[in-house]
């Protein structure tokens, strides 16, 4: 079997209280991709979403690390402020001439509608805790949702 067919794009594990998850990628963009598409995982089941509504998100933040907590609190900010679900993540990440780092994504989802869209956990905020970035075959994120 080839590996690539193998490769899991997200896994949770337990946290009390709260809801961890670790994403996976061949790239760092792949890898924020796919935190993003566990992070609405927990909020709904993401294969129902009709990708017909596009955001366009652009952050700077000093390190990986920081990036990513913004790129998650970003994501539940429009969930939140407008009743966005999402299921559809084109991200690039650069490096700027100071040495911070641009993340560039093209994002596509739809109106949550209960009749529609499973109602699983609300996440409330994205959170430092046990965050983890690794680069070994490929990258891995860990993420602490708080919910």
């Amino acid at each position: 079997m080839d590996k690539k067919e193998n490769k899991r794009k997200f896994e949770f594990f337990d946290v009390t209280a709260d809801v961890g998850f670790r994403a996976y990628g061949t790239s760092i963009d792949e890898t924020f991709q796919n935190a993003a598409l566990a992070m609405f995982e927990v909020m709904t089941d993401t294969t129902h979403i009709n990708p017909q509504i596009k955001r366009n998100i652009t952050l700077e933040s000093e390190d990986l690390q920081a990036l990513l907590y913004d790129w998650l609190s970003e994501l539940l900010f429009i969930h939140d402020y407008e009743s966005l679900v999402f299921s559809q993540f084109n991200v690039k990440i650069t490096k700027t001439a100071d040495g911070s780092l641009t993340l560039h994504a093209e994002i596509e989802g739809d109106e949550f509608n209960q009749a529609i869209h499973e109602v699983r956990d609300e996440v409330k905020a994205v959170t430092f805790h046990l965050m983890e970035i690794k680069k070994e075959n490929g990258f891995m994120v860990q993420v602490i949702l708080d919910t």
